[in-house]
């Protein structure tokens, strides 16, 4: 079975997808099919009804935010996340994704409009403080441009009237989240530090 929506705890996440324009370091994915017992690997993506299927009956008995977060960049599925948002906004959902930032290489054309309105929150993982340093980590398909382009899309969603956060793991080290606190700072982004798994 693919497993669209699993849980953890009391919050719901929707996995969209395995496609990732990254390969980092530090990613879960590194020789891991599967978030605890959930597999989320999966043959192929889904469209907007068989998410909703997958959803719990009990919707009210789970947090309010429902996350769109699995084991690939969740804005290559964009006509699902953006259908499936839509979908929760009327059940009453706020709706969080983790991505990249690379959503407008992606598609090749401005998408922050279709992220901002499918999303409460935008939590853009910012990885490493200059664009040298995240390619290392990251192995982004598109190259050091990677980086700037996700700085300028956090921007555009923020534009846009989204929440943004920014994140990095605490793996890159003391000066480097410094780094990255400082940039964020000068971006009006708030930076959310977390702690590798």
């Amino acid at each position: 079975m693919n497993n669209y929506v699993y849980t953890i705890g009391n919050k719901i996440y929707i996995n969209l997808t395995n496609r990732c324009s990254n390969r980092c370091d530090f990613c879960i994915r590194q020789g891991r099919k599967g978030m605890g017992q959930t597999p989320l690997w999966i043959d192929c993506e889904p469209d907007a009804d068989e998410v909703i299927m997958q959803l719990p009956q009990n919707l009210d008995d789970y947090d309010g935010e429902v996350v769109f977060c699995g084991f690939g960049e969740p804005t290559y599925n964009l006509d699902t996340l953006e259908e499936v948002a839509s979908y929760l906004h009327c059940v009453d959902k706020t709706t969080r994704i983790n991505t990249n930032g690379q959503a407008n290489l992606i598609h090749g054309r401005d998408v922050s409009d279709v992220i901002a309105d499918s999303c409460n929150v935008v939590n853009v993982s910012l990885n490493e403080c200059n664009a040298d340093k995240y390619q290392e980590h990251c192995n982004s398909v598109f190259g050091t441009k990677a980086f700037d382009e996700l700085l300028q899309f956090a921007q555009l969603c923020k534009q846009r009237g989204a929440n943004v956060i920014f994140s990095v793991v605490d793996s890159i080290g003391a000066a480097d989240i410094a780094e990255c606190q400082r940039l964020a700072d000068s971006l009006g982004i708030p930076l959310r530090v977390r702690v590798k798994e």
